[in-house]
Parts: C-alpha cells; sequence; structure tokens
C-alpha cells in the first residue's frame, strides 16, 4: 500500500549509525526531532542501529537523551526496517514490517543526516543520497570525506593558504615497516604532540604525548580506531581553543559566521576529549562570545568562512581554531556534522548571533531544499 502525498515537505530524520559516535548522534536527533515545526514539515524518524540496519522509530516512544551516570541512547533493531529506493521523482522510503508486505511510506524531500563520524558524516551516506537523487542537509560527498580525514583536511587547508600546524601522518603498512623513521619525525616536531586517529571524532583515541616513551602506546591506541593516525604539534602554552560556526546562505547568498566562541577545560582534562565535551561539570566551560580583540574576532571569522570554501562545504560547519599567545591564528580542523543539541558549541555561537535553535534547524532544512541534486 502507499499513503497519500504529504502536503508538507517530508523530511527523514536519520541518525545512530556503525560509528563509535552512535550514541552522540541519538543525543543529536532527540534535539533537532524536538526543534522542527510540525506544522512546516513531516518528519519521519529513521535510527540506524550499530550493525547498519535502518529502522522507522516512533519518535514518541524514543529515549534519546543522555541517561544516568552518562548512558548513551542507542537505535534497537526492533522496529520496521526502512530502505530508501528510487521513485519516478527522487527516493521513496519502503518500509518491511515482519508479517506484513513491504509498503511505501511515500516520496523523501530532505534527507537531515544527523550522523558523526565514519559512514556516514565521511562521505558515504552522502553518496547514497546523491544516487538516489534526494536533497540532503549539509556538506557533500568530497567536503565531507576531505572533512572527515584530519591528514587530507590540512592538506587542503595549506594548499588554499590557510595557517594549520604541522604535523605527521602514519599510516599501519609505513609504521609496521619503518616505526624509527616517524620516531623522527616525530621529534622534530617537538614533544608535546596530539596522536589523533584521522577518521575519528568526539576526540576518540585522541591521547597527548609528553616524550617519546608514550608515543608507541599512543600511535597504538589510535591505530584501534583508525589505521591512519596523525600525530600534531602541540599549539604553544597559553594558547586558546576557539570556535566558530559557519552556515551556507539562502538564496545563493554567500555563507555566514558566527560570533566566536571559547573553550576552557579544568579538572583532571589535559584537553577536550570526550569526557569534557559530554559529560564533564564546570570545569568545562564555554564562552560565548569569547573575550578576544576585535581584530583577532574578524580574523577568525573570515578563516572559518575561507576553510568553509576550501573544501566545498554546504549546509553548516564549525571550524575550530587556536589562538596563539602571540596573536597569530591557526586552523586546528573542521567538523561538517558539529555537534547538534542546544547545549554544543555550534547552535549556541549561533544563538549568540541571533538565530536561535529552531530557528537554526529551519535555516538548514530550507537550505537543503534550494540546493540542486546531481553536479552543482
Amino acid at each position: 500500500m502507499s499513503h497519500t502525498p504529504s502536503p508538507l515537505p517530508r523530511v527523514a530524520v536519520v541518525f545512530g549509525g556503525r560509528s563509535e559516535e552512535h550514541g552522540i548522534s541519538c543525543v543529536t536527533a532527540g534535539s533537532v526531532l524536538g526543534a522542527i515545526d510540525a506544522t512546516r514539515y513531516e518528519v519521519v524518524p529513521i535510527g540506524i542501529t550499530t550493525t547498519g540496519q535502518w529502522v522507522l522509530i516512533d519518535p514518541e516512544a524514543a529515549s534519546l537523551r543522555i541517561g544516568p551516570e552518562g548512558k548513551l541512547p542507542q537505535v534497537e533493531a526492533d522496529s520496521a526496517t526502512v530502505a530508501l529506493t528510487q521513485s519516478a521523482t527522487g527516493a521513496s522510503i519502503t518500509v518491511s514490517d515482519p508479517g506484513h508486505p513491504p509498503h511505501e511510506l511515500g516520496d523523501v524531500d530532505v534527507v537531515f543526516p544527523l550522523l558523526h563520524g565514519p559512514w556516514g558524516e565521511d562521505g558515504t551516506i552522502q553518496g547514497l543520497l546523491e544516487l538516489s537523487q534526494v536533497r540532503y542537509v549539509g556538506a557533500g560527498v568530497l567536503a565531507s570525506a576531505v572533512g572527515m580525514d584530519k591528514h587530507y583536511m590540512k592538506v587542503v587547508f595549506a594548499a588554499a593558504g590557510l595557517p594549520v600546524l604541522p604535523h605527521v601522518l602514519i599510516t599501519a603498512t609505513s609504521w609496521r615497516e619503518d616505526a624509527e623513521r616517524f620516531r623522527e619525525a616525530v621529534r622534530a616536531l617537538g614533544f608535546p604532540v596530539f596522536v589523533k586517529p584521522c577518521r575519528a571524532g568526539s576526540s576518540f583515541g585522541i591521547s597527548k604525548v609528553h616524550d617519546e616513551s608514550e608515543l608507541d602506546a599512543a600511535v597504538e591506541d589510535a591505530q584501534a580506531h583508525d589505521p591512519r593516525v596523525m600525530v600534531e604539534a602541540a599549539a604553544p602554552r597559553g594558547s586558546r581553543e576557539i570556535e566558530c560556526g559557519v552556515i551556507g546562505g539562502l538564496d545563493g547568498q554567500a555563507p555566514q559566521a558566527s560570533v566566536v566562541g571559547e573553550i576552557t577545560v579544568g579538572g583532571d582534562h589535559e584537553f577536550y576529549d570526550f569526557e569534557a565535551k559530554y559529560l564533564a561539570d564546570q570545569s568545562t566551560g564555554l564562552f560565548i562570545p569569547a573575550e578576544v580583540q576585535e581584530a583577532s574576532s574578524r580574523r577568525i571569522r573570515q578563516l572559518a568562512v575561507r576553510a568553509f570554501e576550501a573544501l566545498g562545504c554546504e549546509g553548516l560547519a564549525r571550524v575550530d581554531f587556536f589562538l596563539l599567545p602571540d596573536g597569530r591564528v591557526m586552523i586546528n580542523e573542521i567538523n561538517t556534522m558539529p555537534g547538534f543539541t542546544p547545549t554544543s558549541m555550534f547552535p549556541q555561537l549561533w544563538a549568540a548571533t541571533g538565530m536561535p535553535y529552531p530557528e537554526l534547524v529551519d535555516h538548514l532544512i530550507r537550505l537543503a531544499l534550494q540546493r540542486d541534486t546531481g553536479l552543482r
């Protein structure tokens, strides 16, 4: 059976996924689902289990919040499964419920892929959506893939003349065959350094290495998350962590940058790790707008838009910076699907800029509805 076409644009909110950031994606989805204006859009929540199964989610029954003791929500494979199928106008949602024949839920006007990390934020689902000829929120295939890989991201930034800290790439094969060559390259960076999986998010697998005795264990820990590992020189002592949000402009207008915000980390956290991001107490501080000189704020906002354009991003991104003690600005990384709960940095930056959370969600959906499918 087929549902009657909706008089409202149908938005499929897709979340969960196979990456380590599954739980954070669910929390993000809970916030977005609560913010979408039901009088303007028909919303279809779709969860992806940790094994990759797509299921239809009942938004009333789903608990998409961080639970007691930091327990993260998870998509369970106990609902009707769904798939995107080709239709005459683009893509349709087909539902398969045990004991019932498959049926179409209807065409999809736009997908909001709230997926963090590999198999979601890295261009994979974006490629699926491109093949399905369906519009979606956020960066396209190439920008998503490059933005997910910290090494290639910095290669693109450097080629565009944007300031980045020096780093060394270690692959699993090269480390196995000649680890000493890379130890020497890391020595040349100077300690401390940060060892990072190239394609992980939410600070999974990141270690601060104070001297060479800690390097091998940190590389092996990062390789447990990704065989490609980046070792990056630490910003000088006294550097500040500054972030800026960027969104695409409606009706073909240029991207816009938000006010800038600052992260401070205290307590036992040496850097902005997973616990500091999502489970911390008052030791982690977000200051919006950041107390920086106007010239520094202007420079950061300009660089944020340049980084957004250098990767060919669309929709939204959060660009993270180091403001060095001597006033120089270095780009740390870009996130093409940043944390998106109302308390996350990206929405807070835009709220301080004059675009509250529900308006921000609506802006991104409208942007996606305006984009063409295919090459653009």
